[in-house]
């Protein structure tokens, strides 16, 4: 499905920048790591050219086009692009999913903040959900219920992200935490994004988003046990990688201004073990009524694109993608006739 050297590509890509899921996905079936390290490594290429790069906006577009391309059956010469577009054909992969992720990085480029935690969701869901929305389409899961747990995972990585990265991101000229939470700490954005140290009311809001985050993690165990057998450890690895991020900030003092965290190779063996023997007991356990629980509003779109199983180049754009892309234009233009 996928060439040897794109393949051989993309997991030296993935070994580099994403050491949480490589860890993760040795436990994976073959028949879902081989897709699931190229799915990364394309989305992993997307972060970080928007991330990273000088020209966000250009990146953003440049992104749009390359996967119009992707759908279009005629991906650039690259090897992510070719093994995603070999993913597309072997899994029908719905276009809404990779386009949310396109989205949400055009929020990165346009610098856009959130009001409230809803808002946060709103943007984990496209940057983080739908990469676990496309996850099951690679392991040829479509149950709704399912989608919505693997959601919530999402959901839950990205805001243990969001918290671990606070002061990064803030030096970087990024705020990605609630406004009104900021506001309720008494501070303004530019306050907040001041702040050269961790103080009690900053801590309060880290150590909320990750209350957030840990009732996510918790929901998403439910559906694990929708997914087939074989991958069932890897995506408990997953959860208890990156949850166990979120253990460190708790254990740093919810300080992520002048501590980043970081946890060592055994510990990321001993989650690995752990996940092993968690997966182990789904055989027996009965379905937790939890799986049945409603999808967050904000995911929602996500997990009727991935149940409806419609792929292709003729799905269109949504409004609100349209807007943003075409804001993004419009900056591209005005900085074109700056320079001349």
């Amino acid at each position: 499905m996928i060439r040897a050297d794109d393949m051989a590509h993309c997991r030296a890509v993935i070994r580099t920048g994403s050491l949480s899921f490589h860890t993760a996905s040795k436990l994976l079936p073959a028949s879902v790591r081989d897709p699931a390290l190229a799915l990364y490594a394309f989305c992993r290429l997307a972060d970080d050219e928007v991330d990273e790069g000088d020209h966000k906006a250009r990146a953003v577009l440049t992104l749009r086009d390359r996967l119009d391309d992707v759908y279009a059956g005629r991906p650039r010469n690259a090897p992510e692009d070719r093994a995603f577009a070999a993913i597309i054909e072997e899994f029908e992969m719905p276009r809404a999913l990779p386009e949310a992720l396109l989205e949400g990085l055009a929020w990165d480029a346009s610098e856009r903040r959130y009001d409230d935690l809803s808002g946060v969701r709103d943007y984990s869901a496209r940057v983080a959900a739908a990469v676990g929305a496309m996850m099951c389409v690679l392991m040829r899961v479509r149950d709704a219920d399912a989608l919505a747990r693997a959601c919530d995972l999402g959901v839950a990585m990205q805001l243990t992200n969001i918290a671990r990265d606070v002061g990064e991101d803030a030096r970087a000229g990024r705020l990605y935490l609630p406004l009104e939470w900021i506001a309720d700490a008494g501070l303004t954005p530019e306050q907040f994004m001041a702040q050269g140290q961790a103080t009690p009311q900053t801590q309060r809001i880290v150590k909320r988003l990750l209350a957030e985050a840990r009732r996510l993690y918790i929901r998403s165990e439910a559906g694990i046990s929708a997914l087939p057998l074989t991958a069932r450890s890897g995506i408990f690895a997953a959860r208890y990688v990156y949850a166990g991020i979120g253990t460190q900030v708790k254990r740093n003092g919810h300080d992520s201004i002048t501590r980043r965290a970081h946890t060592s190779r055994m510990q990321k063996l001993g989650w690995v073990m752990q996940a092993g023997l968690r997966a182990a007991g789904t055989v027996v356990m009965p379905q937790s009524p939890v799986i049945y629980a409603a999808p967050l509003p904000e995911v929602r779109f996500l997990v009727e694109a991935a149940a409806s199983g419609r792929s292709g180049a003729s799905q269109g754009r949504t409004g609100a993608l349209l807007d943003v892309l075409s804001e993004l234009d419009g900056r591209r233009e005005t900085s074109h006739l700056a320079a001349e």
